[in-house]
């Protein structure tokens, strides 16, 4: 073969080998034309990561829509006095207006440990019981003074207390009324002497067990309270009326 044979043959096999060369760049500069999914898929994911990164930077999460609510259903007691108390009392006492009708403010419930100045867990307990019969969280009270016959030191927490008003306390006095009493052993009302002459009215409770919210099987130790009923009336006689039309249960003869 001669000289000039060979130097075609190698030009020939250069050409081929650029033309690979050439067609393997073409597809590799073609891939993202020939494929949009997977273009579209690295767009999302480049403005994931930008967004993670705002995020992280101080940005605050798109807040999700908040659900419609249903019809709030209002309690029975504040139904019932809205409109059948009121109206009776008008009709009763002559009160020249709807606002001069007494009202019930708010219901103080309150319990005493004073064996949490040797064990503080008990506190616990009846803050956990009290929560579950009031629907709210108490607070804790602490002694304003020491007593010494009692190991008492200022400061200590002896006592949890609930101050209720609107629905939670009208839902309060429902359960009060029509469960919570009816399951006293030997009910024969309420005591109508415990008033304190400006129309507030106070009732003790001896044990926690007559509310259903409390489980019998958890409870370590019967515990009292006081329910203090705190009406806008000005007179006691009007503040009984105003409970006994609510539906207080009071005592029709005191005994002896």
């Amino acid at each position: 073969m001669s000289e000039k044979d060979k130097d075609q043959q190698k030009g020939k096999g250069g050409e081929a080998k650029g033309g690979d060369k050439a067609q393997g760049g073409d597809k590799a500069h073609g891939a993202d034309k020939r494929d949009p999914a997977g273009a579209e898929k690295a767009a999302a994911r480049a403005a994931a990561k930008a967004g993670k990164k705002g995020e992280d930077e101080g940005g605050e999460k798109p807040k999700k829509a908040a659900k419609p609510a249903g019809p709030k259903v209002p309690a029975r007691v504040k139904e019932r006095y809205t409109k059948e108390v009121v109206p009776a009392l008008m009709k009763e006492r002559s009160y020249p207006n709807v606002m001069a009708v007494p009202r019930l403010r708010k219901v103080v419930v309150n319990m005493g440990v004073g064996e949490a100045t040797q064990n503080i867990k008990l506190l616990d307990a009846a803050i956990d019981e009290l929560g579950r019969i009031t629907g709210q969280r108490p607070a804790m009270r602490r002694s304003r003074k020491s007593i010494a016959a009692f190991r008492l030191r200022q400061g200590m927490p002896i006592a949890a207390t609930v101050t209720l008003r609107g629905d939670r306390m009208y839902e309060f006095v429902d359960r009060l009324f029509n469960v919570a009493l009816p399951r006293v052993r030997d009910f024969r009302g309420v005591p109508t002497n415990s008033f304190d002459g400006r129309g507030n009215y106070t009732l003790g409770l001896k044990d926690q067990l007559i509310f259903p919210e409390v489980d019998y099987a958890k409870v370590d130790k019967m515990r009292g309270m006081n329910v203090t009923f705190v009406t806008s009336a000005r007179t006691d006689e009007e503040s009984k009326l105003l409970l006994q039309h609510l539906g207080m249960p009071f005592r029709h003869q005191e005994g002896r």
